[in-house]
């Protein structure tokens, strides 16, 4: 039987980090739950057995289950009858039984049925269950709409919404529109208050909304008549029951095909206001989005190491020539750099989670009578900006990187990998929205661009680079020249972080639009050091990462190389005047 957590040491791992026990400190504030809850553990060793266990369980279910029904939820998909949605029969069974087992709701206080899950877990859960199915991860995954009405909404709605999300009944977010996708600005579903029922009525249309025909529904809506921008948006929170809202229809997509995208006509549907009036995009939304990239983040990691998986497996049967082609250098390179890439995006993966859990563990301690000591405050701020650095990098490079690893997957297969008895044809699919959704590429940069002319992420390189080489003794038992192999890299890592440092000031100071022209450039260099250094750090705990420590800290060393000399050699004026001339080129023969 399959152990979709068993099976992988990489994610045990991650409980060993030595900031899990500041997590868990604030997680669990002094314990207060124990003797409360059956389920509320008494110490740091209690809470890490705790996790340990819910995995195992999210593990089991996603090996046994969800991975084996995912081939026909592929096939079979959702279907939209007279407005309402029926999932696969796959999909309706991989549902009840992670609700069964108790693990909906997972990060939710115990007070709501919830597990009081910190980040790096939940986290983790997400991972397992893309691997098993991408699509069924996204309804799964939603329950990052409890997290969004915990932080924000009023004790009535807390009250009334999150005991439901225990039970397994189904989220969603509301965002996009036919003409507001990513510009969500531009959002212009009508929110109105309704005075003689005390209630605000929603009208208009949403599209490209996953799992669109939810039980629980946050929509943000315009709330000021007569607005255009961010500051006349508003958040609500919409039950089913209440009626008012319809599926046109489920979208036709190239992957994820359990996952119902749907397009949603409102007509006088009744909504609770979340929070306070006009901060629904500023505010709500995106604390929404930074965890839905996180989430992201944790679905290409999974379809990543299911596409590494499968091709693995398929390299060590198939034979030519005479030989398994995993002995042919071109094939056991390739899975090299697949599994460094992977074990990168991990990294940076649970690494984000570590930022994310410090700061909201922090935050949901703060009371009138409760505040911040100037150290805690200190603490609060560097693990809030860390998470905020380090989410645009996660998405952009762990989706980037998911999408390479299904297309080398289907390469490695050769012509069967093109076939759909095999399942590097879905893996691939389904990898291609996750560099899309939740922000394309392109928008992650925007998002990380900032952090590079400010010089954050220098700073944050240059904390990572002030720590010393010091491997384990099992590590140095393992592999002797451990020590010596990890001080090379790192002596690597100086040389191309003073190299990036330089190509920031090559594009800094030649106007606006120059930098945003060679941003991902830059952004990418930042990232792909921060992952090497992640690695390296790693593997001086567990000599598993030694090796792909040292893959991707060489690609690093290529990749950047090959962007230092492109900005190096780059003409500001030259470089944008050539792309335009072929920008108008392409907009002449459109027009012919």
């Amino acid at each position: 039987m399959a152990n979709f957590y068993k099976d992988n040491s990489d994610l045990k791992f991650q409980f060993s980090n030595p900031l899990m026990k500041r997590i868990v400190e604030l997680k669990e504030d002094g314990y207060k739950d124990f003797g409360k809850y059956d389920d509320a553990p008494k110490n740091f060793e209690d809470t890490i057995d705790s996790y340990d266990r819910v995995m195992d369980i999210v593990g089991q279910i996603s090996g046994d289950t969800i991975n084996e029904n995912a081939e026909q939820v592929d096939i079979d998909g959702p279907v939209c009858k007279d407005g309402r949605v029926a999932y696969a029969a796959g999909t309706k069974v991989n549902h009840d039984t992670l609700t069964k087992a108790g693990v909906y709701g997972m990060s939710l206080p115990r007070c709501y049925g919830g597990l009081n899950l910190s980040m790096v877990p939940y986290v983790m859960a997400a991972e397992i269950v893309g691997r098993a199915d991408a699509g069924f991860a996204n309804i799964w995954g939603l329950q990052d709409c409890a997290e969004t009405i915990w932080e924000f909404a009023s004790q009535e709605i807390k009250d009334e919404f999150l005991p439901r999300i225990k039970n397994g009944e189904t989220c969603s977010m509301d965002l996009t529109e036919p003409d507001a996708g990513s510009d969500l600005q531009a959002v212009a579903l009508k929110a109105t208050f309704d005075e003689a029922k005390n209630v605000w009525m929603l009208n208009g249309v949403k599209r490209f909304i996953t799992n669109g025909d939810a039980d629980i529904k946050l929509v943000l809506a315009r709330s000021e008549a007569g607005t255009t921008d961010a500051r006349g948006l508003s958040y609500f929170v919409y039950d089913k029951k209440w009626g008012g809202v319809n599926v046109r229809r489920i979208e036709n997509k190239l992957g994820i095909h359990g996952s119902p995208t749907c397009e949603l006509v409102f007509h006088n549907a009744p909504a609770k206001l979340i929070g306070d009036r006009k901060m629904g995009l500023i505010k709500y939304v995106m604390s929404l989005m930074n965890g839905a990239r996180l989430g992201v983040g944790a679905q290409s990691v999974g379809i990543s190491e299911a596409a590494y998986r499968e091709a693995l497996k398929y390299a060590n049967e198939r034979e030519q020539y005479g030989k398994k082609i995993i002995d042919f250098p071109a094939v056991y390179e390739m899975l090299g750099i697949m599994k460094a890439k992977l074990q990168a995006s991990r990294a940076i993966l649970y690494e984000t989670s570590r930022c994310v859990d410090v700061y909201k563990a922090m935050n949901s301690l703060l009371s009138p009578d409760r505040k911040f000591t100037p150290d805690e405050r200190k603490e609060n701020k560097k693990y809030a900006k860390g998470a905020d650095m380090l989410t645009p990098l996660l998405k952009m490079t762990s989706s980037e990187f998911c999408n390479q690893n299904a297309y080398d997957a289907i390469q490695i297969h050769g012509g069967s990998g093109y076939m759909k008895e095999y399942p590097v044809e879905r893996l691939y699919r389904d990898a291609r929205i996750t560099s899309i959704y939740e922000g394309t590429t392109q928008l992650q940069v925007v998002a990380a661009q900032r952090y590079v002319t400010n010089g954050s992420y220098l700073e944050m390189i240059k904390e990572y680079e002030a720590l010393p080489v010091k491997v384990s003794a099992e590590v140095q038992a393992a592999c002797p020249d451990a020590q010596k192999k990890l001080e090379t890299l790192k002596s690597k890592l100086v040389a191309m972080t003073e190299q990036y440092a330089k190509a920031v000031e090559k594009v800094d100071g030649n106007g606006d639009e120059y930098i945003d022209f060679q941003a991902r450039r830059l952004c990418e260099m930042a990232a792909y050091i921060i992952e090497s250094y992640l690695l390296v750090i790693d593997a001086q705990r567990c000599a598993g990462f030694i090796d792909s420590a040292e893959i991707f800290t060489n690609k690093t060393e290529s990749w950047n190389t090959a962007r230092f000399n492109y900005i190096e050699n780059s003409n500001p004026e030259e470089v944008l005047k050539n792309f335009k001339n072929v920008s108008a080129d392409l907009s002449k023969l459109a027009i012919e």
